[in-house]
């Protein structure tokens, strides 16, 4: 099994330790049946709750404490690219086997789960995960649905979007949803508004990374009175692993209401 990063892991076995420094995922191992060999999280994996709660926090994704991994004896770490600081990658590596994460788009899904599954006895599981995925994805994409150009917002002072390099904008094309800008040298650059957003119909405002709610919709309409404004759920976009499937379902069941008007 080769991770995001080329490297080349043999099977665990079944005395694994794994501590997981990506939310998603740490909800993947979970549902691939690995909750009893993760021995550490970050306080941002927080699915599925009930689970969770008894796995010991190790900090954040970009702060992690490197003493208390150590303590939990790890066999494996289970990083992402993005989420996850090349220093504490570095130091973790003195000590624990480091697996390398890197989703770019909804279908990196399944070689996501065939890897996880491959590394720590969880084949079956991990088809099956594979199995539900393709039916989503077909079943998203048996209904037509008009493009849409959007501007996908993430944050507020500044407003900050997504460029169509992203995991979020991959998901968001499944639906038709084309989003602004159409380019960028940057994955998150900063916008101008009213100014660049005058060529979406539609404006999203999902609850993570910034929290956007209700309260936000009337400024966003009155600095966009063209475009229609609605929020989203930001677990649906920018969640890869098992929770995907789900998120790209709630994605198109979005994309079909908001076209109803």
């Amino acid at each position: 099994m080769i991770d995001a990063a080329g490297v080349e892991h043999a099977p665990a076995g079944p005395d694994g330790r794994i501590v997981c420094l990506v939310p998603s995922i740490t909800e993947l191992l979970c549902d691939l049946g690995l909750s009893t060999q993760l021995v550490g999280r970050t306080g941002f994996c927080i699915h599925p709750a009930d689970v969770v709660k008894t796995i010991p926090k190790v900090g954040g994704t970009k702060d992690v404490k490197l003493d208390r991994i150590r303590e939990l004896a790890p066999t494996h770490v289970v990083v992402n690219v993005d989420e996850n600081r090349i220093e504490d990658v570095e130091e973790l590596a003195r000590f624990a086997e480091i697996v390398v994460t890197h989703p770019l788009g909804p279908l990196d899904n399944p070689p996501l789960y065939r890897l996880l599954g491959g590394i720590f006895g969880r084949e079956q599981e991990a088809e099956e995960l594979c199995a539900r995925f393709e039916a989503t994805l077909a079943e998203v994409a048996a209904t037509a649905r008009p493009e849409r150009d959007v501007l996908y917002l993430i944050w507020r002072e500044p407003w900050m979007t997504v460029s169509r390099d992203t995991y979020i904008a991959r998901t968001l094309e499944l639906v038709g949803w084309r989003t602004t800008p159409a380019e960028s040298d940057e994955r998150y650059p900063t916008v101008e508004l009213p100014h660049d957003g005058a060529g979406v119909d539609l404006v999203l405002l999902p609850s993570e990374p910034y929290r956007f709610r209700a309260k936000h919709v009337p400024a966003l309409e009155d600095l966009l009175p063209h475009a229609q404004v609605s929020l989203i759920d930001g677990e649906a976009t920018s969640w890869y692993g098992s929770r995907a499937i789900a998120g790209i379902r709630e994605v198109a069941r979005l994309a079909d209401e908001l076209s109803r008007g």
